[in-house]
């Protein structure tokens, strides 16, 4: 299992997910996609987002006081 990091706190959605996505998709099956985010928005849709696409949200934890970080598996 290979674990990747994603910054996308200087995007908005809908990049936010479209990035994501992009990642997720280089990744092999079972390997773990971190994502750092902001708070809002991108916090409110991007894990909801990846579920609907039949990714797995692992983790939600707030890193500080805007920043959260979302695991997702492939």
């Amino acid at each position: 299992m290979t674990v990747t990091e994603l910054d996308i706190t200087k995007e908005h959605c809908p990049m936010t997910f479209v990035k994501t996505k992009f990642a997720l998709s280089k990744l092999k099956d079972g390997d773990v996609l971190e994502v750092f985010l902001t708070a809002g928005e991108p916090l409110e849709n991007m894990p909801r987002a990846a579920g609907e696409q039949g990714y797995k949200v692992l983790s939600i934890e707030q890193i500080d006081a805007d920043i959260h970080k979302v695991v997702i598996q492939k």
